[in-house]
C-alpha cells in the first residue's frame, strides 16, 4: 500500500521533470522508508539532478506519505 502512495505521489511530479526533458523511475521502497529512484532523460546528467531529487522530489515525497525518511538516487 505504501509503495503506490509514493507511485502516486512520483506521478504528480513526473509532469514538472518531463517539461525539462528529464522523468523519474520508481525502483524500490525499503521498510526503513527509503525510496529509490531513478533520474532519466535530461535529469539523468544535469548537474542540478541532485537538488532536484532533495529538494523537490524527497521533500514532496515525504509530505504526501510520512512514512518515507529520505529518497536515494541510484
Amino acid at each position: 500500500m505504501l509503495e503506490e502512495q509514493v507511485k502516486a505521489a512520483l506521478d504528480n511530479v513526473r509532469p514538472s521533470l518531463q517539461a525539462d526533458g528529464g522523468d523519474v523511475e520508481f525502483v524500490s521502497f525499503a521498510e526503513d522508508g527509503t525510496v529509490s529512484v531513478k533520474l532519466t532523460g535530461a535529469c539523468g546528467g544535469c548537474p542540478m539532478a541532485q537538488m532536484t531529487l532533495k529538494m523537490g522530489i524527497e521533500n514532496y515525497l515525504k509530505k504526501e506519505v510520512p512514512q518515507v525518511t529520505t529518497v536515494v538516487g541510484v
